[in-house]
């Protein structure tokens, strides 16, 4: 199974607080957290990883490249304007029929990752996965409607009464979804969210995986909650 990161962001909010370093750089349990995921997924079992960065993360690039992996790792550097747009560079790279993409920046507990990475791998109806929880801490959360068999309904900006969670950042997904991605980029969509209310639109098999808490790394105070919540 391939693994995705998409680091392609600016880090703004960050920099605003004075962070200095790029944002994948952010230290949680004693390492850059891009170096985190990538070795939770060389546990799950990571055939291959795929990282976009933007054209102007020297010194993130510098360090992608000092590490030394089992498996190949292919950085992608591409700026581009949104999460989507991330994920439509990655998809040429993408071609084991399933994968997983995540952002850089969200946090999980690992043994709950990889209950929902073997859940994936074991489905055969599931176009998709997502990992969904209740914990809502982003500034802009994407709610999630559910059926009650954790079908997803429908991605809606407000809440509510049939949304119980909220996205995770955490994409697991087959090449079904493919040309729903090229239609969608040939229709100007622009947002991750907005290409999630594709897959349902087009009738794709979308199932959510809650987890217990999913923390965004938007500002300095995510990292002190991040930190606190992963040593509890």
């Amino acid at each position: 199974m391939d693994f995705a990161i998409i680091a392609a962001g600016e880090g703004s909010r960050l920099k605003e607080e004075g962070f200095l370093y790029p944002k994948p750089m952010v230290q949680l349990e004693g390492l850059p957290m891009i170096h985190r995921l990538i070795n939770i997924f060389l546990r799950n079992n990571a055939e291959r990883i795929f990282i976009i960065i933007n054209e102007h993360s020297a010194e993130l690039e510098f360090f992608l490249n000092t590490l030394v992996l089992p498996i190949p790792m292919t950085i992608i550097k591409k700026d581009t304007p949104s999460s989507f747009h991330s994920f439509f560079e990655l998809m040429p790279h993408l071609v084991n029929d399933k994968f997983c993409v995540t952002t850089v920046d969200t946090v999980f507990g690992e043994d709950e990752f990889s209950a929902y990475i073997e859940a994936f791998k074991n489905s055969l109806e599931l176009d998709g996965l997502m990992a969904v929880t209740s914990f809502v801490d982003d500034e802009s959360p994407l709610y999630v409607t559910t059926d009650s068999d954790l079908m997803i309904t429908g991605f809606d900006d407000e809440e509510s009464a049939g949304a119980a969670y909220v996205s995770g950042g955490i994409y697991c997904l087959s090449s079904n979804v493919f040309p729903t991605v090229k239609k969608a980029a040939g229709a100007g969509v622009n947002r991750m969210r907005n290409f999630q209310r594709s897959l349902i639109a087009d009738g794709l098999s979308i199932k959510a995986y809650p987890f217990s808490k999913i923390i965004d790394i938007d500002h300095v105070s995510d990292i002190q909650v991040a930190e606190k919540w992963l040593e509890a």
